[in-house]
This record gives structure tokens, sequence and C-alpha cells, in this order.
């Protein structure tokens, strides 16, 4: 009959010691990993908390390799995020690229919310017409086929859906 004693990295005496011993060496570890102390000290912190949060799991025969392993993975999920965020800030296509005032930004938003409404406000029949051009991108031709009008009749519903748009903006 095999004797199976606890794990006993619970023993917060024996935690301390363990910590004091090896964090010190893990944090170089990372550090030289990183480059960064921060991180690295960051890093090592958690690595000693996953091994509190797990002690009753991890003998203190394999804690050593256990926070190691754990450090190793964190760092490199943190490299793979650094990635990421290098990634996004480079394809980032914000709208303040053209440094802008937020005076200016403020006013484009309420023109848009303006011009919306506008639109709103058009009668049905310019408003499919206005919308099939300027944001389908459709020619004339195309939009009379799909109404079954004539391209006269787009051409006079697009100019007044734009005489009622301009009438409304402006005012």
């Amino acid at each position: 009959m095999t004797n199976i004693t606890p794990s006993n990295t619970c023993d917060e005496i024996i935690f301390s010691s363990f910590f004091k011993s090896h964090i010190k060496a893990l944090r170089n570890f990372l550090l030289y990993k990183f480059g960064n102390i921060d991180q690295a000290e960051d890093l090592a912190q958690e690595a000693f908390i996953k091994l509190w949060q797990n002690c009753a799991s991890v003998p203190v025969e394999k804690a050593k390799s256990y926070i190691y392993t754990i450090a190793n993975n964190s760092s490199l999920n943190e490299i793979a995020h650094q990635k990421v965020v290098l990634r996004y800030k480079k394809n980032f296509t914000g709208l303040d690229k053209t440094n802008q005032n937020p005076e200016y930004l403020l006013e484009e938003q309420q023109f848009q919310v303006k011009l919306l409404k506008a639109i709103e406000n058009l009668n049905e029949k310019q408003r499919v017409a206005f919308l099939m051009h300027r944001i389908d991108g459709k020619k004339y031709s195309e939009i009379a086929l799909n109404l079954d009008i004539s391209v006269k009749a787009v051409e006079k519903r697009i100019h007044l859906a734009l005489l009622s748009l301009r009438e409304q903006i402006d005012l």
C-alpha cells in the first residue's frame, strides 16, 4: 500500500522559503528573455501567484519547473500580444491622422447627423434613387432598370433629392 501525502507547497512557511530562494533567478530569466525589468517582475509574480493557486496539485519537488514553465508561457503570450499591438498600430488608420482639432471633428460628426436626418426626410422615391447612386455606386441606367423607370426619371429624382438635401442642411 502506497502512502500518498498531500503536497506541502501550500504550507506558508515552505512557500515563502521557496519564493525567496527562486524569485530572483526567475526574474533574471525573464529579464534576459524580455529585456524589460518591469515585465520580468510582473511575470515572475504571476508565476508564483499561479503556483500558490494550484499549490495542492504541485509538489515542492516540481514547483521550480512549474514556475519556469508558467513564466515561459506567459512571456510567449506577452510577446504574441505585443506583436498584435504593433501590427494594429502599423495598420491603424485613425481619424486623427490629419491632426484635426477636436472642434472640427465635432462639427463633422454633427454634420453627419444632420445629413442622415435630411436623407431620412426625403420621400421614398428620391431616397431610393439617391442612395442607389451615391451609396451603391450604381449608374443612372442601372437604377432605371432596377426601378423600372426611365433614365430621365432617375435624373429628376436624384436632382430633386440633392436640392432637398441642400435646402435642409443649409438651414
